[in-house]
């Protein structure tokens, strides 16, 4: 599969796949999930931790993710939203996952992810061939269209 950045508004794909799955519920396959995952403080001048206090605390960060592939696995394409959003540091629980998987339904995805300041929101795009690109992209010129 090759894959690529997509230049369209994520918020503009997932209300479309949600009208569009409203009226077709079979049209496409539709996945949620978010990951927590903490990090490490990087070392910045403006953040004034000193080594102590990295040590004490995580950056968390919250990744959510929307897959939208088509009900038929052989029109061989594959669009992603990835929200990513920082939390800030934190004192790590004791005893938590570092990373924790949950699926979430689509609703909640646009919700809790698709609005301004919770994150940096991407789409892209997976595709088998040439003739799967082509598919995909008469759909991404759609949901253009429907601005």
């Amino acid at each position: 599969m090759e894959t690529h950045p997509v230049d369209i508004d994520p918020e503009q794909v997932i209300r479309w796949v949600r009208a569009e799955h409203e009226v077709v519920p079979s049209a496409f396959r539709i996945t949620a999930r978010r990951t927590n995952e903490v990090r490490e403080i990087p070392v910045r001048k403006e953040t004034h931790f000193g080594d102590e206090e990295r040590e004490d605390l995580s950056e968390v960060a919250t990744i959510a993710t929307l897959e939208i592939a088509p009900v038929h696995a052989s029109e061989g394409w594959l669009l992603t939203v990835v929200v990513e959003d920082e939390a800030g540091p934190r004192i790590p629980e004791k005893g938590t996952a570092e990373e924790r998987e949950q699926a979430i339904d689509p609703g909640t995805f646009y919700r809790k992810f698709i609005r301004p300041g919770r994150g940096i929101a991407s789409v892209v795009a997976e595709v088998e061939d040439p003739a799967a690109e082509a598919r995909l992209n008469r759909l991404l010129g759609t949901i253009e269209k429907s601005h």
